[in-house]
């Protein structure tokens, strides 16, 4: 027995030495993990740029704030401390990296909410995940959170972690660091926050986007309120310091970002216009959150027009001291894709006005094949059609010709190489306006109200449009009649790895394959042999169209505007050139012919310089399409347009009639399912109300047996009551009579008894008496 005991206790001995040594194992194994990590990187003072990637995925331009800026812990008002503490992490003093208690009481009130309504991070776990490590939810992110933790905790003050906290947090709106984010919603320095302004900053690190006061202000002082609380609760403001911080009115200066320098600008200009206008970002987002924004960009395209955009012998003289301007853009047609654009000339500033994508000018020439040439072939014209080109006069509307002559008849096909006004104005007014109208929506232009006239086809739009819209257009032509929506971005990721944004393409069929061919046919004669011969490139095949405005300065003879719209297979481009305020001064002198011609075919002859050249493998007019063949007159024309007119008339007739036949049987449809929903329904309530009578018979039935019942048990204790009395009578009648007392002796009387006296007359003692 002894023996066994002493056996045991060794046992246990040397599990408790074995225990103890694991322990010291871990231990030490614990310490070497924290001295292995690197936190080096903390003391890094850098914001993360947002990186712009071209079509192929390589890196194009970076975009960040050009400036450091870091604020010392002594820089930064207690209060913003308190309330970071206080809502952040409350026992930041009394841990060592890892709050135990925290993650307990975080966990329990997770459980207890059903759902995740408290984390258990501290300042320096945040600290470690948003400078150190990525935002992968996994356990090894965990493990490392929790050593890298350990050692900054160990390497640095809990002063020093406040330091690189501050400076490393993303307040939202692209700013980095608190230095920067009081300059951006309060412009001022960190030093002068006031306690509403810190409660609101440390609202944001939840989730800056969705508490920005910028953006929303009222989630942002709700959050600030939370904040303000919690700092109450933990005794670092009175109740009475709660309430003037929640009084003090909030004044926003919206300071925005310094400029950047890198490459290709006024493309990035688009890219940041394109993230604010299409996906909801704010320009100091995309300047610092540190997002990859894929687009379009062909890089050697965009390097090759702004070399030609630079030189100034690409260019007119300007008139004065005012610059001549030129915007430029490159699609393409069957992706939509921006591939390069310039907006501008001269010394480039952050965001500047961009010719390319937000110019608002009258096309002129080039709006001809959108809005007359293209509906006119839909509407039952040929290439080779006669158009009157002779003195016109419509309901006071007299188009001229640029030189100002006329020529009779000319085909289609030499209206639009020529450029000639009268006769596409006499084939839209054929046509009829709303042909040219809707077209041009098709085409994507932005028309109004205003444009429903003539002046429509020769480019006189009430707003007018940008060389982007002019390009994504033409896209219909070398895409076979499909126009794509034209755009810079194809995807958004930010700095959590999320895709955030992604395009999906757009398309719109604006016209047959046939349709679009014939156009290309005409516009190859533009360059070839008509207004556009100075756009001919070395080495691709170019369709295309020369465009100007008149100036409308009597007594001058100049142009507003110069345009060219032109494409190959696998390129549309598009051009503007003029004065941005234009007037007696400043206008060009020269035709579209003479200057635009030629500056699109060094603009296109540069970008396409490492390009495959190819040709656009149309296939040969018809027969009966043949210039020397074709004899049609304009009153032949004319018929033949008015008899598809009358044909679409009627074919909109029969439609109308066979939409009001199916209208009247839908019609009666809908009143027969009305008459058997009504049939249905009055039998519905025919047998409810069967069935209220029957419920109500017999909640009756079972009123009166209740009633029945009750007057039963009434009769019956009304019995019970008789006969019980009836017992209690019978007994009293049957109890003996008990013995009447002796009668009191009276008292005898003092005289002797007398007898009675005798009446007088002897009679009966009962007559009356009566005397003499």
């Amino acid at each position: 027995m002894v023996k066994s005991l002493f056996s045991i206790k060794g046992v246990f001995t040397k599990l408790i030495i074995f225990v103890l040594l694991a322990i010291i194992l871990i231990f030490m194994a614990h310490n070497v993990v924290i001295a292995s990590q690197d936190v080096s990187k903390l003391e890094e003072r850098a914001n993360a740029p947002t990186i712009i990637y071209d079509q192929n995925g390589k890196i194009a331009s970076k975009i960040s704030t050009s400036k450091n800026e870091w604020v010392d812990y002594q820089d930064v008002p207690e209060h913003f401390y308190e309330a970071l503490q206080a809502t952040e992490d409350q026992n930041f003093y009394s841990h060592g990296g890892i709050d135990y208690f925290g993650i307990m009481r975080a966990a329990f009130k997770n459980v207890a909410a059903g759902g995740v309504v408290e984390g258990g991070s501290t300042l320096t776990q945040q600290l470690a995940k948003n400078t150190l490590l990525t935002q992968d939810q996994t356990f090894k992110r965990k493990f490392d959170e929790y050593f890298i933790s350990k050692k900054i905790e160990e390497e640095y003050s809990k002063e020093e972690i406040l330091e690189l906290y501050v400076n490393k947090i993303y307040f939202g709106e692209g700013a980095w660091g608190l230095k920067r984010a009081a300059k951006v919603y309060f412009g001022k320095e960190a030093a002068d926050l006031t306690i509403n302004e810190s409660a609101i900053l440390v609202g944001l690190i939840k989730a800056p986007t969705n508490y920005s006061p910028v953006k929303n202000l009222e989630k942002s002082l709700d959050r600030r309120d939370v904040v303000l609380s919690l700092m109450k609760k933990e005794k670092f403001i009175t109740e009475e310091e709660m309430n003037e911080a929640k009084n003090e009115k909030v004044v926003l200066e919206r300071k925005e970002l310094d400029e950047y320098k890198g490459r290709f600008p006024f493309y990035v200009d688009h890219v940041i216009e394109e993230a604010i206008k299409k996906y909801g970002l704010t320009q100091n987002e995309i300047l610092a959150g540190g997002f990859e924004i894929h687009t379009e960009l062909h890089q050697d395209m965009q390097s090759s027009i702004e070399e030609v955009y630079k030189n100034d012998a690409n260019f007119p003289e300007s008139q004065s001291d005012q610059l001549v301007q030129s915007g430029a853009v490159l699609v393409n047609p069957k992706t939509g894709g921006v591939q390069a654009l310039v907006g501008g000339r001269g010394e480039h500033s952050f965001r500047q006005f961009n010719r390319a994508t937000q110019l608002k000018r009258q096309p002129g020439s080039t709006m001809k094949p959108i809005a007359v040439y293209t509906p006119a072939l839909e509407n039952g014209m040929d290439v080779y059609s006669k158009l009157k080109d002779e003195p016109l006069d419509i309901d006071g509307y007299s188009p001229k010709n640029f030189d100002g002559t006329y020529h009779g008849e000319v085909t289609l096909y030499e209206a639009l190489i020529k450029s000639y006004n009268v006769p596409t104005v006499w084939a839209l007014n054929e046509i009829g306006v709303q042909a040219g109208v809707d077209a041009s929506k098709r085409f994507g232009l932005p028309i109004t109200e205003n444009d429903q006239n003539l002046s429509l086809g020769l480019g006189g739009l009430d707003k007018g449009v940008a060389p982007l819209n002019m390009a994504e257009a033409y896209t219909a032509f070398p895409n076979e009649g499909t126009r794509v929506e034209a755009h810079a971005i194809t995807k958004i990721v930010d700095v959590q790895g999320n895709t955030i944004a992604e395009w999906k393409k757009k398309e719109t069929n604006v016209t047959t394959k046939e349709v679009a061919q014939k156009m290309t046919h005409m516009m190859l004669g533009v360059v070839k042999e008509g207004t556009g011969k100075k756009a001919q490139l070395e080495n691709h095949e170019l369709a295309g169209k020369t465009g100007s405005t008149q100036l409308g300065i009597d007594g001058i003879d100049g142009v507003k505007d110069q345009w060219f719209v032109g494409y190959t297979p696998n390129v549309v481009g598009a051009m503007w050139l003029g004065y941005d305020q234009t007037d007696q001064n400043n206008y060009l002198n020269t035709s579209s012919s003479a200057t635009a011609a030629p500056l699109f075919k060094v603009i296109m002859d540069a970008a396409l310089k490492n390009e495959k050249p190819e040709d656009f493998n149309l296939p040969p007019l018809k027969e009966t399409e043949n210039k020397s063949k074709k004899k049609d007159s304009s009153n032949k024309v004319s018929k033949k347009i008015k008899e598809e007119k009358r044909k679409q008339e009627a074919d909109e007739k029969a439609k109308r009639d066979e939409q009001a036949r199916v209208e009247e049987q839908e019609r009666l449809k809908q009143e027969e399912k009305a008459k058997a929903d009504a049939a249905k329904q009055k039998e519905e309530d025919q047998k409810q109300e069967q069935k209220r009578k029957e419920e109500q018979a017999k909640k009756e039935k079972e009123q009166a047996r209740k009633e029945e019942e009750e007057a039963k048990k009434e009769e019956e204790r009304r019995k019970e009551e008789e006969r019980k009395k009836e017992e209690e009578k019978k007994q009293n009648e049957e109890k003996p009579a008990e013995p009447e007392p002796p009668a009191e002796p009276t008292e005898p009387p003092t005289d002797p008894e007398q007898p009675e006296e005798p009446p007088a007359d002897g009679g009966s003692d009962n007559g009356d008496t009566s005397g003499n």
